[in-house]
């Protein structure tokens, strides 16, 4: 009897371990070859916050994985990658089929001219402030004390992971995060083009970029790996390298107003400008498509947008689109604990560091700027004729971004 029982206690076991075996291996995005390429460590001061504990302090499951995950790197460290190798660039000036990348330009100048900046000092800097307002309980905003496990899954689609490299990006929508996702697939080679990945970022079509299915998100996690997606996705928070780019909140609104609401896109006029235009502007049968609003003259002013913002029905209705979505709310910056945070104010030399820091700046380039990018110094002019009561109101909602990410808080926009 006692012979019968340890079989049956060895069959579940091992089909257990089976069962495991096949989570991890089993998965066409290569998270066999499980590549902790951590290019660069740091201090973690005494009050970081991070999305996983301590190795010494992860539960069973989660040491079993890590342990399981590690011994597939000695097995896999002799596989030849060709991401390796240094990659021939393609073509130096991509054709912009896409209207907005018309309008805006590339800037295609050296910047060889530019004030280097002590890149290591800057990011230590950048996270001690991050840090240091997670860490402070007078500073507060909606979802800063929730754990990790407290995030819903649908808030991680965010996070997109190259397991080639080890590297997890956090895209911020008008935060050059086209260019940073066209980065991913480049590293990842998830995207191919006539059987061959991909070499040269802007070669890639806009259209892919942003197609959902590219990139593999910590959303998809829960397909893949059901209930241990979350042991996974702390393992790889802890091990690979975490980024992500920010900008001034106030100038990200205008850059996201300029591009959905200013040129014509009939997703946005549909899903927002009608609406907006019926509650703030008092139009009633509004034109079905996006051409003929804008041929009869009608379009979201800056103010409607704003008041859209601000009006406590529309996150009822449903959560900010992700173009005018805090990043904290995006990115969980006080759950995560980010190797790297970039600003697009400093976008080449950022860039430039963070490839470098990644051990990647051999394969490829970070594209070029855009020429005509959305400025700082345009805010007074834009927000002219927006109400301070309203300016006020604005920053209180996007006061953690400013707060968290080091940005100033604009006293010209919201003083007499």
């Amino acid at each position: 009897m006692t012979k019968a029982r340890l079989l049956r206690l060895s069959v579940v076991l091992v089909s257990i371990f089976m069962i495991l075996l096949i989570i991890v291996y089993w998965d066409n995005v290569g998270t066999a070859h499980f590549y902790l390429h951590t290019s660069f460590s740091r201090p973690r001061s005494p009050g970081a916050i991070t999305a996983g504990e301590d190795w010494g302090a992860l539960p069973d499951v989660d040491e079993f994985l890590a342990k399981l995950l590690s011994s597939s790197l000695k097995q896999n460290s002799s596989i030849p990658r060709k991401t390796e190798q240094i990659l021939v660039q393609g073509s130096n000036k991509p054709v912009l089929s896409n209207l907005e990348e018309n309008v805006r330009g590339y800037d295609w100048s050296t910047h060889k001219d530019r004030n280097s900046l002590d890149q290591e000092k800057l990011q230590v800097e950048r996270q001690r402030t991050l840090r240091e307002f997670c860490a402070n309980s007078s500073f507060t905003f909606p979802t800063k004390e929730r754990s990790f496990d407290d995030i819903p899954n649908y808030e991680l689609n965010h996070l997109i992971v190259d397991d080639r490299h080890g590297v997890i990006y956090c895209y911020v929508p008008k935060v050059a995060c086209t260019n940073w996702k066209r980065v991913m697939i480049v590293l990842s080679e998830s995207l191919l083009d006539q059987g061959v990945p991909y070499r040269n970022p802007l070669d890639i079509p806009r259209e892919h970029v942003h197609n959902t299915s590219t990139h593999l998100t910590f959303n998809k996690f829960w397909r893949r790996y059901g209930k241990f997606s979350r042991h996974l996705m702390k393992i790889k928070l802890k091990k690979y390298t975490k980024f992500l780019f920010v900008r001034d909140p106030f100038v990200r609104l205008i850059s996201a107003f300029r591009s959905k609401f200013e040129l014509e896109n009939e997703e946005f006029y549909r899903r927002f400008a009608v609406p907006m235009l019926k509650l703030y502007s008092n139009h009633t049968n509004l034109p079905a498509s996006v051409s003929e609003a804008f041929g009869a003259g009608l379009k979201v002013s800056f103010s409607d947008f704003i008041q859209y913002l601000l009006d406590p029905r529309t996150e009822k209705m449903a959560p900010f689109n992700e173009h005018w979505r805090q990043v904290y709310r995006l990115c969980h910056p006080c759950q995560i604990d980010y190797d790297f945070i970039g600003k697009l104010e400093t976008l080449d030399e950022d860039a430039a560091y963070l490839l470098q820091l990644l051990k990647v700046d051999r394969l490829l380039r970070f594209p070029p700027s855009y020429r005509n990018r959305t400025a700082s110094s345009w805010e007074d002019n834009w927000f002219a004729k927006i109400p301070l009561a309203w300016r006020q109101q604005l920053y209180k909602l996007y006061e953690a971004d400013f707060v968290l990410f080091g940005y100033p808080k604009p006293e010209n926009l919201l003083k007499d």
